[in-house]
């Protein structure tokens, strides 16, 4: 993982002057829960999004569901059955999708002026992958001074050569510990 600029301003220097909290799943997409090469505990984390999401609906919280758009021959590749988001992840009406070509969610799509413009100053973040969209988004948001909760049990990837998955999703929230408000899923209460 990249090195965290020493400059980076945690949410209570700067705050931010917009109250309400959005949902943010990332890439939670059919390639990444398909039985030939799924993330790490699909099946649980799966059942923890869906509970996310269905919590949040019912809290009238704003969902923004992000889809990674691959390259050609990718596994999500914008078009392709992987690429669709996860059925038990549809969005629902008024729900926002955005689609990125970059790890940073704010770097390729309009995520910041959607925020804005709904005067949402808090995000709540899970997904995939950990160290990949999820670590990115999380930076990006902090960097534009968004307050962040990381739903620490809500992101997963796949085993690397040096790392497990669980390792690697443990080091992403040890990472973001103090800068961000990390709490398990089951223990999220929606404003």
């Amino acid at each position: 993982m990249a090195d965290t600029p020493a400059t980076l301003p945690s949410p209570t220097e700067v705050p931010c002057p917009m109250t309400a909290s959005a949902l943010l799943l990332i890439d939670t997409q059919v390639n990444m829960f398909a039985p030939a090469s799924p993330v790490a505990s699909a099946e649980p984390l799966l059942a923890r999004l869906v509970a996310l999401l269905r919590r949040a609906r019912e809290a009238h919280v704003p969902i923004i569901l992000v889809r990674n758009c691959g390259n050609a021959g990718d596994p999500d590749q914008r078009g392709t059955p992987g690429w669709e988001l996860h059925p038990s992840l549809r969005p629902a009406e008024g729900d926002i999708v955005l689609d990125k070509t970059t790890q940073d969610t704010f770097a390729s799509t309009a995520l910041g002026d959607v925020l804005t413009a709904r005067g949402i100053g808090h995000l709540i973040i899970a997904g995939l992958q950990s160290e990949y969209c999820v670590r990115e988004t999380t930076l990006g948001a902090l960097t534009r001074h968004f307050t962040v909760t990381l739903v620490s049990d809500g992101h997963s990837t796949y085993d690397g050569k040096e790392r497990t998955a669980l390792q690697t999703s443990a080091a992403v929230n040890a990472e973001f510990a103090g800068r961000v408000t990390l709490v398990a899923a089951d223990s999220l209460r929606f404003p």
